[in-house]
């Protein structure tokens, strides 16, 4: 089974939607059997790092709402995560562009790396307070889950990758995609936000059973009295 997973490093829907789906996973008895891909999507692709304001005051300036209705939806949100074990340190996150680190993920993609990255990434921005704008801190964390500081020093000094993250995003558009977290499952069923675990949950059982099946072949002969074809007997004409 494949799974595709849209997402953002700094949305904070994306990290509690997946880790829903990683505990419904995680009891799925066919669990072995599933490959989960991460595709990159920016919430911001012109988001910047304004130095001396905090995570509220910046959210605040851009969406228009009042630092007191920031900070009520900043308090739900960190519930919702802690729920499902998270941490999340509004008070002292640093907003950012992730184009850079979209690029990253690929590379790690491409050495087996994939998700220890999104993961550290995801716990970097949201309860470490890292600036994932930063490319000192990304050659950090990508040096802590195994990749050669070389190889990300190259790609962060280039456009490499630059493709991979752009295409993911038309796909994104391509298919529909309002929002983020988005997940399509064996690219027929998309289920998307962070559902809870046990939707999650039927839709894994519900596709599994699916590939499961035999598929049953429908004629489509428009007349099936004349037509021709061969066997190992031999060829006939109707």
């Amino acid at each position: 089974m494949k799974v595709e997973i849209w997402s953002d490093f700094v949305c904070p829907f994306c990290y509690i939607g997946k880790r829903r789906f990683e505990h419904a996973l995680e009891k799925f008895t066919h669990r072995e059997q599933v490959a989960v891909q991460f595709r990159s999507y920016q919430l911001d692709p012109d988001a910047q790092h304004l130095p001396g304001k905090n995570f509220a005051e910046t959210f605040s300036e851009l969406k228009g709402m009042s630092l007191e209705q920031v900070y009520e939806m900043n308090k739900q949100v960190a519930e919702q995560a802690a729920e499902v074990g998270l941490t999340y340190r509004f008070d002292t996150m640093k907003y950012g562009n992730t184009f850079d680190a979209h690029r990253v993920a690929k590379l790690a993609a491409e050495n087996g790396k994939e998700a220890e990255l999104t993961e550290r990434f995801f716990q970097a921005y949201f309860t470490d307070s890292e600036q994932l704008s930063d490319k000192k801190t990304l050659i950090q964390l990508a040096e802590e889950v195994g990749l050669e500081r070389e190889s990300v020093e190259n790609v962060l000094d280039s456009c490499k990758f630059r493709n991979k993250v752009n295409e993911d995003i038309d796909l994104a558009k391509q298919l529909g995609v309002q929002g983020v977290p988005f997940f399509v499952f064996n690219e027929k069923y998309a289920v998307s936000g962070a559902q809870p675990e046990e939707a999650f949950t039927q839709v894994l059982e519900k596709v599994w059973q699916e590939e499961q099946e035999t598929p049953v072949l429908q004629s489509l002969n428009p007349n099936e009295n004349k037509t021709s074809y061969c066997t190992g007997d031999g060829c006939e004409k109707k």
